[in-house]
């Protein structure tokens, strides 16, 4: 029996990007535009297409919210000040797009970002880039949904009232 070990260097760019809004504010803005997954009715479809249809539905802007952890309470009693959630945000019908030709895809999604106060108050959403985490695969399908990702991340970060970092490949925003 062979064994097979890969490693693969890839680069990783954050973004932190300011939003307008206090933390509070922002966060309640930010869960509004990416609702939970409604994992019940997803489970209860007949078919995929029912699924790509409820999906549309559950996430107008691109993404639905798979998990979310209130990090400060987490760090409560702890030194550390911080204000800061942490979310898995995606579309498991846009992941599939990928899936389908390597499941080790499923390490960068969902999508992780945090918002966070900083020290001076100011509201960040910090993201690692979708297309370049997707552009690792070496895989064309794989890194077109990932520059995918890329446009609806500048769309949900514009809707929250930030500047889309240059970074990100716009394609067309509507």
């Amino acid at each position: 029996m062979t064994s097979t070990t890969t490693a693969v260097e890839h680069p990783s760019r954050r973004l932190s990007v300011r939003l307008p809004e206090t933390y509070d504010a922002a966060r309640v803005h930010y869960e509004t535009l990416v609702p939970p997954f409604d994992a019940t009715r997803s489970y209860q479809m007949a078919s995929w297409e029912a699924t790509l249809e409820l999906a549309e539905i559950n996430a107008p802007h691109g993404f639905m919210r798979y998990h979310r952890t209130d990090v400060s309470a987490v760090m409560a009693g702890s030194p550390s000040p911080w204000k800061a959630t942490e979310y898995l945000i995606g579309n498991h019908t846009i992941a599939e797009r990928m899936f389908r030709h390597d499941p080790a895809i499923m390490l960068h999604a969902p999508l992780r970002t945090l918002l966070y106060a900083d020290a001076k108050g100011d509201t960040l959403l910090a993201v690692d880039q979708p297309s370049l985490l997707f552009a690792s695969y070496d895989n064309p399908e794989i890194g077109a949904v990932g520059e995918e990702l890329d446009e609806l991340l500048a769309r949900l970060i514009e809707l929250l009232g930030g500047k889309i970092p240059s970074q990100l490949r716009i394609q067309s925003l509507p």
